[in-house]
Order: C-alpha cells, then structure tokens, then sequence
C-alpha cells in the first residue's frame, strides 16, 4: 500500500507539473526553416540541425541545447562594461563546409551568445566522419585581426550571423521546455507501468 500512495504522489506531481508547462507555454511552433537553412529539431536529442546548400557547398550547422551561461555585460555610464546578475546563455555551433566529394570539410567551432557568433576554432577536416582530432590551428583569438575579420565575413555571406545567433535561443528556449515535458511524460509513463 505504500509504495502505491507514494507512486501516486509522483504521478500526480508529474501531471500537476506536465499540465502547468503546456499552459504556461506560448504558442511558439517549432521553426523547420530560417532563412534558406532547413531546421530538424531532432526531438528527444540536446542537438538541432541546420542545412542548406550555397554556390557549391554543402553547409551543415550543429548546435546544442544551453550548454553554458556567463553573467551578462552592463554597460556602465562612463562606458565601460560590469557583469550584471542576470545570466547570458551559451550555445555551441559547429559549422561544416564541404565543397564535394574528397575535398576535405572546413568546421568551424562557434559560440553563439543572444546576440552574436563567436568563432572559437576552425580546421580542416579530411573527412566529415572522422573521429581523429585534427591539429587545430591557433586560437582564432591569435590570428591576425584582419584575417579574424575576414573570416566573419565568409560566415556571414553564408547566412550565419547574428540573427542566426538570435533564432538559435529563441528556438532552444522552445526545445527545452519540449525536452522537459517530453521527460516528464517518459518519466509518468514508466512509472505507470505495471
């Protein structure tokens, strides 16, 4: 008789919780495209994944779920910067570029902030699948700001930029209360069953 009452207890605790998260949700649809990009939110995965084609390239975009948080910058009066209490979420985006067959794939490891992309490192891969790490290059912090730059442009041309960055937590702000209530289901289920 206990372990029921006490499975009961979870089991309403659960609906209480699913039935509160679909109420409080906004109507948001899950996107399957920004701009020329093609979204698959691959449900019950902490990954999205982004395609599209460009000239002739193959672009595949990769990101997790919130994987971080930093405090947010506030700008101060005089100018400068402080970090206020409120969080600024992280996201980590790698980019592939292939041009073919057996030519070798460029990745790009980017953060994306609320805000904007952020290259980490980029290197050339010779196959996409490869698990073998590569030598990376410097950090990209280290190369020649001019080159830095450039390199941003080349991202941007190919759409990822930020208002990418700004599509990517608007649609992982949706994920992961579909994530959560997905859980929570799984969770009641399991316990249900006799």
């Amino acid at each position: 008789m206990r372990k029921e009452a006490f499975e009961g207890n979870i089991l309403r605790l659960l609906r209480n919780e699913i039935q509160y998260e679909l109420q409080s949700a906004s109507t948001f649809k899950s996107a399957t495209k920004f701009g020329s990009f093609v979204v698959d939110g691959r449900a019950g995965e902490r990954w999205i994944t982004l395609k599209k084609r460009h000239a002739d390239e193959d672009i595949k975009l990769e990101g997790t779920m919130f994987d971080g948080a930093v405090p947010a910058p506030t700008p101060t009066k005089d100018g400068g910067v402080i970090n206020s209490d409120e969080m600024q979420m992280h996201i980590t985006v790698i980019v592939t570029i292939s041009k073919g067959e057996g030519d070798g794939v460029l990745q790009i490891t980017c953060s994306a902030w609320p805000d904007c992309v952020e290259i980490k490192r980029l290197f050339i891969r010779a196959n996409e699948n490869i698990i073998a790490e590569p030598y990376s290059g410097p950090q990209f912090t280290e190369l020649d700001d001019e080159l830095q730059e450039s390199l941003y442009d080349y991202l941007e041309e190919r759409g990822i930029n930020d208002e990418l960055a700004a599509f990517l937590h608007q649609y992982m702000k949706q994920k992961d209360k579909t994530e959560y209530v997905r859980w929570m289901e799984r969770v009641k289920a399991f316990i249900e069953r006799k």
